[in-house]
């Protein structure tokens, strides 16, 4: 076994291998940004290395930073985790010729798979459903003609994409006009390389996938199917596994595709082959294959209670048990769902949120019923330089119903304070009705209805603030004073007047107050000193119940004579 492994990744993924290899007595090696010195994968890790300052390209994707660590760690082995340099066939050479073990695939499985268009070339070799598409596009003009072929709609992909970048729906001649030459330079610009091709879209898709891992010398196992249809802007939110609704026959084709095509290649280490399935037809298409750990790998260890990571390793140290050996013995057992933690705003485009993060409160995990992997603590800063994933919340139960049951009480007991993330949006998600019947498709996202509770602040005021009744009160004797609000008669008459509890909270004015737009329609009421206000241009008066409407924006100017203090 190998005595040190260095991790070039950070985040979730991270405190995930550092714990395995911890596990299995290795010294685990980190390397970090400066953004992320107070991250939980460098405290947990045995040795840390700074790569300094910058966004990723200066930092986590320097290879030669990495490799200056590796030669001054003396590291053996190298796990890329996923993303950034995990599909990386220049990274995978410099490892081999500065003799350290990288834990993945080879350079010419990663070639073979890499580019879109030759896996499908491999796939078609190796009888494995194919979506109608093109060859590699030379022109707008060719892309035109192709599509006429294949008939609209159609998807324009880059070759080279992956992660839900480089792709776009394409409805008709004008829209494939339009997207050819920004989807071309968003190709060049994040992958270096320009390809382009098209595939027939089918409406209301699944997104299935199968875990498959090898050992390098034609064994190739399959490790159960995933369900990765939700998803926004191609991008997976919620994994979960066994895939819900999907017959027994077309279940053993996808295992059985999917080994035959990674087998052809001696597939070595962890890997996915995706598919589109056109639940109408019971018909299913070659999609890609991630020559990678997936994000969602976690559902799959979850039902066949084993450590993927723990293999990668084991294989790269040539430690680890014979495939059919371990093939024998799987047994999977029960439903597994898996929701990622985004630092995004679901009511404003999913923009994503950086700054700190003033609370965060975890469910306890067992490792079996509820499994957190996640990189964040109260008190640690959330950079924009990087991936906004916080956290990946795992639930395992008998059957899928109780698995949905757990989840939704798990993200009931998630809090994450200081920015905005897509816990609600997820929450809203679990309990639509597509979803709980299992027939969500890869498309229905784009249209999903969610308007949180939620009050925007477009302008601050003087001082506004936050307070509820009787307040912060008990601690004089620590040198704590009391809080709540300034005037507790008007603010519990406010109260009083909506029919609220005693002890909701409210919003505190001082002198000037604040521009506040509303998400949802509700009922307000504005008591205190008398200042002044508008909804939408129209004055509302205090001490009156007033309806607001979704999207209303309320203006509050200048206190109004006597008082100091609006609620």
């Amino acid at each position: 076994m190998f005595n040190k492994v260095l991790i070039a990744n950070r985040g979730a993924i991270a405190t995930r291998i550092i714990r395995t290899l911890k596990e299995m007595g290795v010294i685990a090696v980190a390397v970090y940004a400066e953004a992320d010195a107070d991250s939980l994968h460098v405290s947990l890790a045995d040795e840390v290395y700074a790569l300094g300052e910058g966004t990723a390209a200066q930092t986590y994707l320097d290879q030669d930073k990495l490799f200056a660590i590796i030669e001054q760690c003396g590291a053996e082995a190298v796990h890329p985790g996923y993303g950034f340099l995990s599909e990386n066939p220049t990274f995978v050479k410099r490892c081999e010729q500065h003799g350290v073990v990288f834990l993945g695939p080879t350079t010419e499985q990663m070639a073979a798979f890499g580019l879109k268009h030759s896996a499908r070339a491999l796939a078609e070799q190796n009888q494995v459903p194919l979506l109608p598409g093109s060859a590699l596009l030379t022109s707008v003009e060719d892309a035109l003609r192709q599509a006429e072929q294949i008939g609209y709609p159609v998807m324009l992909k880059s070759t080279a994409g992956g992660g839900g970048i480089g792709m776009q729906l394409c409805g008709t001649p004008a829209e494939l006009t339009k997207a050819y030459d920004s989807v071309k330079r968003l190709s060049e610009a994040n992958f270096s390389d320009s390809g382009l091709f098209l595939e027939k879209f089918v409406e209301r898709a699944r997104h299935i996938e199968v875990q498959v891992f090898g050992d390098g010398r034609g064994k190739v196992i399959a490790l159960g199917e995933r369900d990765c249809s939700a998803q926004r802007r191609n991008q997976k939110v919620i994994e979960e596994t066994p895939a819900p609704n999907l017959p027994a026959h077309i279940r053993t084709q996808l295992h059985a595709t999917a080994t035959r095509l990674c087998a052809a290649v001696n597939y070595r280490s962890a890997g996915t082959v995706e598919y589109v399935y056109d639940p109408a037809n019971e018909a299913f298409y070659f999609l890609e294959v991630n020559t990678r750990l997936q994000v969602e790998h976690g559902v799959t260890e979850q039902i066949f209670d084993i450590d993927l990571v723990k293999w990668m390793i084991q294989l790269g140290a040539g430690e680890l048990p014979s495939l059919e050996m371990i093939e024998s013995a799987l047994q999977p057992r029960g439903h597994s769902i898996q929701v990622r933690v985004y630092a995004e705003d679901p009511n404003k485009q999913f923009q994503p949120c950086a700054g700190l993060l003033s609370e965060v409160s975890l469910p306890a995990a067992d490792g079996k019923h509820l499994r957190i992997d996640h990189w964040i603590e109260s008190g640690l800063t959330v950079s924009p330089n990087y991936d906004p994933m916080l956290a990946k919340l795992i639930v395992w139960r008998e059957d899928r119903q109780q698995a949905l049951v757990a989840l939704v009480d798990t993200i009931a007991e998630t809090y994450i304070y200081g920015i905005e993330t897509n816990l609600e949006f997820i929450g809203h998600i679990l309990g639509s009705e597509i979803f709980q019947q299992g027939k969500i498709y890869t498309r229905y996202l784009n249209s999903f209805n969610y308007t949180p509770a939620t009050i925007d602040v477009l302008a601050a005021g003087t001082q506004t603030s936050i307070q509820d009744y009787p307040g912060r009160i008990g601690y004089w004797d620590i040198g704590v004073p009391p809080s709540g609000p300034f005037d507790s008669l008007s603010f519990r008459l406010g109260n009083r007047m909506l029919g609220n509890d005693a002890r909701c909270a409210g919003l505190e004015f001082t002198l000037n107050g604040p521009t506040l737009r509303f998400n949802q329609a509700t009922m307000i009421v504005l008591t205190g000193a008398d200042m002044e206000a508008q909804l939408d241009g129209d004055t509302v008066p205090f001490w009156q119940t007033v309806a607001v409407q979704a999207g209303q924006t309320l203006k509050l100017g200048k206190v109004n004579g006597a008082g100091a203090r609006s609620y």
